[in-house]
């Protein structure tokens, strides 16, 4: 199969990657998150939204930031209180994205900085469940932490982030990361080597841009999923993950032809991953 491909493989990101955004999903998932702040964390109310958008964007993801600046909880249960709680019916099956899948003709992987009983629950819900060969997810990029009471972790003092970014003059540095995650560089370099991925022959699909730009450096061919804006860190944008066979049939041809390099003009070699 690899050998009659233009790529290896993909890697695709599961969130807003494989569902749209409109489904409302992320929303919910915003929406747990902060509750757990408040109700868990017991963080002021009044400044947890402006906190949660800031640590996600700044260690990738809500969760991984608050591990960085101190704050001691266990990881299985922020999951279930976040990802437990979410009303999976708002996903449906999309018998068309599974053709679409199953006739691409490439290891396809999903990446995913969610944990593995989300991953699974999404993936069944969209009907996809045997379109991908494996999950790389949360427990996967942390295994130590899969079982982590963060004991030891109990006495550390929280880091002071909310003057760290509303005081542009604040002499405070920046914790640094606990938990792998995209866009991290240490967690694409896990991936490649624990699917075994050439990146310079693999296709990465994802909703953000960090995420993209990270894989772009680290030599992924990159598609930016949810809108068609081009920009320099994404080799394709598509409006939606339906548009692959229209943005990119040379995938299909290269099957059906066996072509040696069908992409020579855009300079992409042959045998190839796809990640998501």
């Amino acid at each position: 199969m690899n050998a009659s491909s233009v790529y290896d493989g993909s890697k695709k990101n599961l969130d807003d990657t494989l569902y749209p955004l409109t489904s409302g999903l992320s929303r919910e998932v915003t929406k747990n998150i902060q509750e757990y702040m408040i109700k868990k964390l017991e963080m002021k109310e009044e400044k947890v939204p402006e906190l949660c958008v800031s640590l996600y964007k700044q260690y990738g993801t809500t969760m991984a930031g608050l591990k960085a600046i101190g704050y001691n909880f266990d990881y299985n249960e922020f999951h279930d209180f976040v990802h437990g709680r979410l009303p999976y019916e708002l996903l449906k099956p999309d018998p068309f994205l599974k053709t679409l899948l199953h006739s691409l003709p490439i290891r396809k992987v999903i990446f995913t900085n969610a944990d593995k009983n989300h991953a699974d629950i999404v993936l069944r819900r969209l009907g996809l469940e045997d379109c991908f060969e494996g999950i790389i997810c949360f427990e996967t990029l942390n295994p130590t932490n899969e079982d982590d009471s963060s004991a030891d972790d109990s006495n550390t003092e929280i880091f002071d982030y909310y003057t760290c970014i509303t005081c542009p003059d604040s002499q405070l540095e920046l914790p640094s990361p606990k938990v792998v995650c995209k866009p991290l560089e240490k967690a694409y370099e896990q991936v490649f080597e624990m699917a075994n991925i050439n990146p310079q022959k693999t296709l990465f699909f994802d909703d953000s841009i960090r995420n993209i730009r990270t894989g772009k450096s680290m030599g992924l061919h990159t598609v930016w999923v949810g809108t068609s804006q081009q920009t320099d860190s994404a080799d394709y944008a598509l409006e939606s993950i339906h548009n692959i066979r229209q943005a990119l049939p040379e995938l299909w041809e290269a099957a059906d032809e066996k072509v040696d390099n069908i992409l020579h003009s855009r300079e992409v070699p042959v045998e190839t991953t796809v990640i998501a």
